[in-house]
């Protein structure tokens, strides 16, 4: 069996981590041993921060829901309960985008789950 010389798929290799650690500093982005290690950990680092991010906006949207209802006296878990019970069907994004946008159709909303809440 004739004998195989392995460089040029080594240095492809290489080569290919080493472009992912462009822009990190010291010997992560010159040998490839730590640039291999560093480029795992920020992969994997990317794949779970992508979930995160939907959880990150969820309650940012929530804090924004929350201190527009405020404004019109009632809480975040009144309001959305009072819409659910109205029938209401939308989402806490574009609930967030119209607290931001524009407070006063918010503020009609507001009424609605005033409404359909129940008198103590």
């Amino acid at each position: 069996m004739p004998r195989v010389k392995r460089g040029v798929t080594a240095r492809a290799r290489h080569k290919k981590v080493l472009e992912l650690a462009e822009g990190m500093q010291g010997s992560r982005h010159r040998l490839h041993k730590s640039a291999n290690e560093a480029v795992m950990h920020s992969l994997a680092y990317a794949y779970r921060d992508r979930k995160q991010r939907k959880g990150d906006m969820r309650m940012l949207w929530i804090a924004r829901i929350n201190a527009a209802a405020r404004q019109h006296g009632l809480a975040y878990n009144q309001f959305m309960h009072g819409l659910k019970t109205a029938g209401v069907e939308v989402n806490r994004k574009m609930l967030a985008d119209l607290a931001v946008e524009d407070g006063a159709s918010f503020g009609r909303l507001v009424e609605v789950a005033r409404e359909a809440l129940p008198s103590a």
